[in-house]
C-alpha cells in the first residue's frame, strides 16, 4: 500500500501542473494508509495475544513480552515510513 501511495504522489506531481496541491494530497493519503495498516497490525497482535493468554494462562508472561516486541517493531516501521512519506 505504501508503494501505491508513493506512486500516486509521484504521478500527481508529474502529470498535474495546473493543481499543485495534488502532491500534498498524495502524501496525506499515503500517511493515512500507513497509519491504518499499523493500527490494524497492532490490533491483530493484541487480539491474538489476549486469545492466546485466555487459552494458556501459564504462558501469559512470555506471550505479553512477545506481543510488546512485535508492537514496538510495527511502531518503528510506521515512524520510519511516515518520515519518508513526509520528506518526499
Amino acid at each position: 500500500m505504501f508503494e501505491f501511495a508513493l506512486t500516486m504522489m509521484t504521478l500527481a506531481q508529474d502529470t498535474v501542473v495546473a493543481v499543485p496541491e495534488w502532491g500534498k494530497a498524495g502524501v496525506a493519503f499515503g500517511m493515512g494508509l500507513i497509519l491504518i495498516g499499523a493500527s490494524i497490525g497492532i490490533g491483530r497482535i493484541g487480539g491474538s495475544a489476549v486469545e492466546a493468554m485466555s487459552r494458556q494462562p501459564e504462558a501469559t508472561g512470555s506471550i505479553s513480552t512477545n506481543m510488546l516486541i512485535a508492537a514496538a517493531l510495527i511502531e518503528g516501521v510506521t515512524v520510519i515510513a511516515l518520515i519518508l512519506a513526509y520528506t518526499l
